[in-house]
């Protein structure tokens, strides 16, 4: 779809719901994050004035009618954001299938005056939905000749528009990046796994892990890439001939290597290139029997689908809903009924057959044994997640891997992030692979001037994947003090090229390096640079590492106190988010945990909006939700101290609702990582260090390197829908260097949705939304933003 710079502005004011009316249903499997859907379609309904129904049950609802279809107001989807699973309930229905049982259902649809439709659930659920678009004129046609509506109303109803969300937890859906519980699944996937990982440890155990995935390998090979899993088993990809004899050499080789746990995952849907099942149980006797291996078998279960929805599904989510219903303003007779989907950051709508038809052709092809055709067709990013998979699981002997002679320094720069070390293991394993000998540069540039240099190993990375923080110690301190000793350090270990992971201090790190190759020969070398970062401040990347582990620490957070104020009425929370002067965690942790307010420093504010907001939450007071959550970022305002908010709402609030107030701090920074943050790190990482090769190749001139151009200093980052290399230079046009943040930021767009879903009028741009665009359209090449 068209960017925003192509064009005007177009906001929706102008898109008015009045007349219309919107039902909402949730069909198939549930996953994590339908709430939050349905919260957003209702909200944004209501917002445009059209009114809007709940269909409880799914399609068997619909059939039913009665109490199954109600309207609903704004207080009807308070507090279900954080809740798992679907409230309005999800059934499976012969009936519908059947075409007397769609003749009720549009019977029942039509006596409400309902003609605008959105589904949420899987491939089967949105064929069902596209067959009663399709069949709806003839429908009403034959329910005005038995009498059951009039020829009025035939005419006032003659159509139907269908949005579709996608709510899967397999992510087995094409044209999608990642559906809706996806990401909420892998992390009941790795909470599992990381506690597995501490027990197995203790007794040198191997474990097999079964998860979902009946026709879709997603689920098993992104938490296998996420912890770092010895071996996988997903359908689209069968193991080879033989594949028992290689498995068993590959784990008694890692426990001689003193690994002290083996991990195995397997996909539910697993088969081998006969298509012949492959079972968690047949993988445990096989090893079992052929190593003699202390092994146990978990499978996971219905375990994936439960649980709270994560800050991704929850933003994801509201994001979809809030299209499902402009989509469905927009919609003409001659539109085709659509998907609403993510595409890198980028909201998209797809034409809902072409997605079906994509989803059954990978079927098609993995039951008649064309597996890499069938890898190609689920995208881009589920390919390249299995190439990064091979690349790190398996180390080659020495003897196949090339000898390149370069020696390539990593470290890490800044505040420490989840995620960093995930990206350290994914550098060094690529780094080896491509012939390289890596050294860990401990505690940054601070810890390079005095030599805390060593080379480091595919062995020593095990197992790091998982671990929070910074394990070769990270420090903020910038080079340009210690360039002489740094330039030392590279001479003596003959440091032919740098990868840095960090964050804002990183990328100043590099600009201060790059300055100095005038005066330091030993600087002309191609170096890169990983963003890496909490905040999520670093110029050239819309995301960085830590940032969606940060968000989830505060989405969870702001769960927590929600649950605290329910239980004593009219109460008011006011909270510090970290971040600097960037306000991404404010504002989209605002979105997430369903906040009243955000106060942020790329939005000035002031006295009379901090007024208007007390009135607001007035205002609210006298509903059924008696409480409200107001997040403040640090820098937001020198002034309007997270303290002066506090005593502010305090006074105004007196004899209406009371105030507390909780600073997050540190607690932000740490914890283990999220699977999103883990993955990202790891492919990030590894096309870094793939860079890196190729730059090294291209400068190396009579025995030695050397790279003195713009271009060979770069910023590998998440634009869009692509992962790109931008020379550090460039971006300094970018970069608001006093409060260090970049000059544009993309979710400032996404600032109106946490606005009107909590009941604030606002103009929101639609300039980028719109655009149906067609599946096989989509760049082959695009590596997006899905993990």
């Amino acid at each position: 779809s068209l960017s925003a710079m192509d064009h005007q502005p177009k906001f929706f004011e102008n898109l008015s719901g009045a007349g219309k009316a919107i039902a909402v249903l949730t069909s198939g499997g549930d996953a994590q994050g339908m709430n939050a859907a349905v919260r957003a379609v209702v909200r944004m309904g209501i917002y445009v004035n059209a009114k809007v129904y709940f269909i409880y049950e799914g399609y068997q609802g619909m059939v039913d009618g009665g109490d199954n279809i109600v309207e609903v107001s704004w207080e009807s989807v308070s507090s279900i954001l954080q809740v798992g699973g679907t409230v309005i309930g999800s059934a499976r229905c012969k009936s519908f299938r059947t075409r007397e049982g769609r003749l009720q259902a549009a019977c029942n649809l039509v006596q409400r005056g309902i003609t605008n439709l959105c589904v949420i659930g899987g491939d089967g659920s949105l064929t069902g939905a596209n067959l009663f678009r399709e069949e709806w004129s003839g429908l009403l046609e034959e329910l005005a000749q038995k009498g059951k509506i009039d020829a009025e109303a035939v005419k006032k109803y003659a159509y139907l528009n269908i949005v579709g969300m996608v709510g899967s937890i397999d992510n087995d859906f094409c044209g999608t990046d990642m559906t809706i519980g996806t990401d909420s699944a892998l992390h009941r996937i790795i909470e599992v796994v990381d506690a597995i990982m501490t027990t197995a440890q203790s007794h040198q155990r191997t474990f097999v892990l079964e998860v979902m995935g009946r026709h879709c390998g997603y689920l098993a090979l992104v938490s296998a890439l996420a912890c770092g899993a010895d071996w996988v088993f997903i359908p689209e990809y069968p193991p080879e001939e033989g594949w028992e004899d290689t498995m068993c050499v590959k784990l008694s080789e890692n426990r001689a290597r003193k690994k002290r746990l083996n991990i195995i995952i397997v996909a539910e849907g697993a088969i081998d290139c006969h298509n012949k099942p492959i079972t968690s149980e047949k993988v445990k006797d096989l090893v079992v029997q052929r190593l003699g291996f202390d092994t146990r078998v978990t499978i996971l279960g219905h375990v994936q689908r439960g649980g709270t929805p994560s800050a991704f599904d929850r933003i994801l989510a509201s994001r979809m809903g809030v299209e499902a219903v402009l989509a469905l303003l927009e919609a003409t007779p001659d539109t085709p009924a659509c998907v609403v989907s993510l595409s890198g950051n980028q909201a998209v709508r797809l034409p809902l057959m072409e997605c079906v038809q994509m989803t059954q052709e990978v079927q098609k092809a993995m039951d008649e044994g064309r597996f890499l055709e069938a890898v190609r067709l689920r995208g881009r990013s589920f390919e390249n997640n299995l190439n990064t998979y091979k690349l790190l699981s398996h180390k080659k002997p020495d003897a196949e891997l090339p000898k390149s002679n370069f020696n390539v320094a990593v470290l890490n720069v800044g505040a420490p992030a989840a995620g960093m070390n995930a990206a350290v293991r994914a550098a060094v394993r690529v780094g080896m692979t491509e012939g390289h000998k890596i050294f860990a540069v401990i505690d940054g540039f601070e810890g390079f001037a005095r030599g805390k240099i060593k080379e480091i190993s595919w062995g020593d990375v095990g197992g790091w994947t998982g671990q929070g923080g910074s394990i070769l110690g990270t420090k903020r301190t910038l080079p340009a003090k210690y360039l002489e000793k740094i330039a030392d350090q590279m001479r003596t270990n003959n440091i032919n090229a740098l990868m840095v992971i960090g964050g804002f201090e990183a990328y100043l790190g590099l600009l201060e390096l790059s300055a100095a190759r005038e005066k330091y020969d030993e600087f002309c070398v191609p170096m890169v640079m990983v963003p890496a970062t909490v905040s999520n401040n670093v110029p050239g990347s819309d995301f960085s590492i830590g940032a969606d582990t940060a968000l989830n620490t505060i989405t969870d957070t702001c769960d927590r106190i929600k649950q605290s104020a329910s239980g004593t009425k009219r109460r008011v929370f006011i909270i510090e988010t970290m971040g600097g002067y960037c306000g991404y965690l404010a504002n989209m942790g605002a979105l997430a945990a369903g906040a009243d307010a955000a106060y942020i420093f790329e939005e000035q504010f002031d006295i009379r909006e901090l007024q208007a907001n007390v009135e607001h939450l007035t205002e609210k007071m006298k509903t059924s939700i008696q409480r409200g959550l107001v997040l403040r970022n640090e820098n937001c305002n020198e002034n309007y101290t997270t303290d002066f908010i506090y005593q502010l709402y305090s006074e105004e609030g007196k004899g209406v609702f009371d105030c507390r107030k909780n600073v997050l701090g540190h607690m932000q920074q740490g914890g283990a990582p999220s699977p999103f943050d883990r993955n990202f790190g790891t492919k990030i990482s590894a096309k870094a260090m793939q860079w890196i090769s190729k730059k090294l190749k291209e400068t190396y001139r009579k025995g030695k390197v050397f790279a003195n151009t713009d271009d060979s200093v770069c910023l590998l980052g998440m634009r869009r829908r692509n992962l790109v290399f931008q020379p550090v230079a460039e971006l300094k046009s970018e970069t608001d260097f006093v409060h260090r943040i970049p000059k544009e930021q993309w979710w400032l767009k996404l600032r109106p949705l946490m606005k009107i879903l909590a009941k604030y009028k606002t103009s929101y741009d639609v300039s980028d939304s719109g655009q149906l665009e067609h599946v096989a359209m989509l760049p082959k090449e695009a590596e997006t933003g899905a993990i």
